[in-house]
């Protein structure tokens, strides 16, 4: 096995780990997260219905700059939808990522715009 590979599986056997212990809720959904080299995607997710409530893309970012703004950009973007939908608290699904960088750059930029996790 290549070490891209072994670094995939690693990722998603944390992934699996972390979606056995939380799960989203119509009143504190899940905010998964989804990073790639390119980009990233954030949701809001009820778990019991299995339903995304709220959803973000970093194309929907018109600002330049480096992708770690970019990501706290990102974060601000989705707390601003998640209030407008009424949703105050949620739980963080960092997806199997190490919370560093551009994912506590998203987590940073959705405490700002006003969610609790």
């Amino acid at each position: 096995m290549n070490k891209q590979k072994e670094k995939q599986s690693k990722r998603v056997r944390r992934q699996h780990k972390i979606r056995i212990k939380i799960t989203g809720t119509a009143e504190r959904p899940r905010l998964s997260v989804f990073r790639s080299n390119k980009g990233m995607q954030a949701q809001l997710i009820d778990d019991l219905v299995g339903k995304t409530l709220a959803g973000v893309d970093i194309k929907e970012i018109k600002s330049v700059g480096q992708k770690t703004q970019k990501s706290f950009e990102l974060g601000k973007l989705l707390a601003t939808k998640a209030v407008t939908k009424s949703i105050s608290k949620v739980v963080f699904d960092r997806g199997g990522y190490k919370y560093h960088g551009r994912i506590k750059a998203l987590a940073d930029g959705a405490r700002e715009g006003g969610l609790n996790f």
